[in-house]
């Protein structure tokens, strides 16, 4: 993993950008409730704001620490790199703490900021097969989009590709694509427009997991072992890295 930020640093832009994607998340759909009964205004508010953020952020902190944002991202980019040019197991274990903590700390700012209780555990259970296969869809097309802008060569295009995949899902999948186990868990703090409920948080973790896996295996099928010629990318929800041939 080629990066000149010290890890703490990276670590910490990890913890800053996902406290603020679930601050976006959670305070527009607090927004949006507070502005229209209508659930299909409410879920395109919330879509709009989350599309339009992720964008920022990973245009913004991709060239510190890759933007991941996301363990699901994190470990994926783990893999693409086993031959060395990923994070190593250390980065992996800085990454995904500070991604976790920082989603559940971006929660509680949003609800601060609308004067909601600060720590309510969400009441919305999501819970169903159907939603569970939402997830594993929406995680495994984030993961072969992450992977395979590299693999193309595209990668500079993330915070426009990255943030309308998400924008897309968010509609055609029945979970509207958490995609993020570290969202997810940070959504179980609020019980607002974008909670879930605490008792729906590992089928859904599980589910990204397996994604996670399926995604893995679709780059693998679709653009093999090889990797584009070596060019600075910055990987969306990624590192920051030398992509090498013959990854």
């Amino acid at each position: 993993m080629s990066a000149t930020a010290p890890l703490g640093r990276r670590a910490a832009v990890e913890f800053t950008g996902s406290g603020a994607l679930v601050a976006v998340v959670v305070g527009s759909g607090i927004q949006a409730s507070k502005l229209s009964q209508d659930v299909g205004l409410q879920l395109l508010a919330n879509s709009l704001a989350t599309v339009f953020g992720l964008g920022v952020l990973i245009a913004l902190l991709g060239p510190v620490s890759g933007a991941h944002f996301n363990p699901v991202v994190t470990l994926a980019a783990w893999w693409a790199g086993h031959r060395g040019d990923g994070p190593t197991a250390r980065e992996v274990a800085a990454y995904v703490p500070a991604q976790v903590a920082g989603a559940i700390g971006g929660a509680v700012l949003a609800d601060a900021m609308f004067a909601e209780p600060l720590v309510r555990l969400s009441a919305h259970t999501r819970s169903a097969p159907h939603l569970w296969l939402g997830e594993v869809v929406a995680t495994a097309g984030l993961v072969l989009l992450v992977l395979g802008l590299a693999r193309v060569g595209r990668a500079h295009l993330a915070p426009v590709v990255v943030a309308s995949y998400i924008g897309a899902a968010y509609w055609f999948t029945s979970s509207t694509s958490f995609a993020n186990p570290a969202v997810t868990i940070g959504r179980a703090f609020t019980d607002t427009f974008a909670g879930i409920a605490p008792a729906s948080v590992p089928g859904f973790v599980v589910a990204q997991l397996v994604g996670l896996v399926v995604g893995c295996a679709l780059v693998l099928a679709l653009f093999g072992r090889s990797a584009p010629a070596a060019e600075d990318v910055v990987i969306p929800h990624g590192e920051h890295q030398s992509a090498p041939t013959g990854r």
